[in-house]
């Protein structure tokens, strides 16, 4: 009795092992040392789930370091774009990197592509392959607006007069196509348009970045 059990469950639980969504996962990681942040790793499923990290070294005097990890959800045009140029790319299985001499550097990047039946894995500086170009631009994008998300959180919460700078500096990049998924910062951005305490010209910038997130 007791072995027919175990047997039943253990067919239970391939079965609904086997009816578990397989997702494949992308991982774009850049170290830069000496810009702002000088690490960072975005990992993005293809349910759109993802999860940012990165790290900042504060001064060149200490190893005092500023950490930020953050997980978000990215929408379904953006996901599929990510996954078809990873496709594009050949799932990263080949060497990226151009090898070209004089190339200045631009940080040490690489991406990753796991799913049920594939892996791969590449590092490079510059690569020539255009849908590589594609992805470290729109993964850098990413990263920024991420990055302004994290100092806008922490100037809403220590040093509210810098608020409008740094929304300022957002308006900007975004209007110049260097942010994208603003979506992505919405409950920060909603949190300084709800807070009275915020100077009122802070406050309506953020309402108008929040409409330009919720248009894109």
């Amino acid at each position: 009795m007791l072995r027919t059990l175990t047997i039943f469950f253990l067919v239970v639980f391939a079965i609904f092992a086997q009816a578990r969504p397989q997702t494949a996962s992308l991982t774009f990681t850049l170290d830069f040392p000496g810009s702002m942040p000088d690490h960072y790793s975005i990992r993005v499923h293809s349910d759109g789930k993802g999860d940012y990290e990165s790290r900042s070294k504060l001064s060149n005097e200490s190893d005092d370091e500023d950490s930020f990890s953050y997980q978000f959800t990215l929408s379904p045009a953006t996901c599929q774009k990510l996954f078809e140029l990873a496709a594009k790319a050949g799932y990263f299985r080949k060497d990226l990197d151009s090898h070209r001499k004089g190339m200045a550097f631009t940080g040490k990047k690489t991406l990753a592509y796991q799913d049920a039946q594939r892996t791969g894995e590449s590092t490079y500086n510059f690569s020539s392959n255009v849908s590589v170009q594609q992805l470290t631009s729109l993964l850098q994008n990413l990263s920024a607006t991420l990055e302004f998300g994290h100092r806008l959180e922490y100037d809403h919460r220590y040093q509210k007069l810098a608020l409008d700078e740094e929304l300022k500096r957002l308006d900007e990049t975004a209007r110049s196509n260097m942010a994208t998924e603003l979506a992505t910062i919405a409950p920060v951005l909603q949190q300084i348009v709800d807070d009275s305490s915020v100077i009122n010209v802070s406050r309506a910038r953020a309402e108008r970045i929040l409409k330009r997130a919720s248009s894109d």
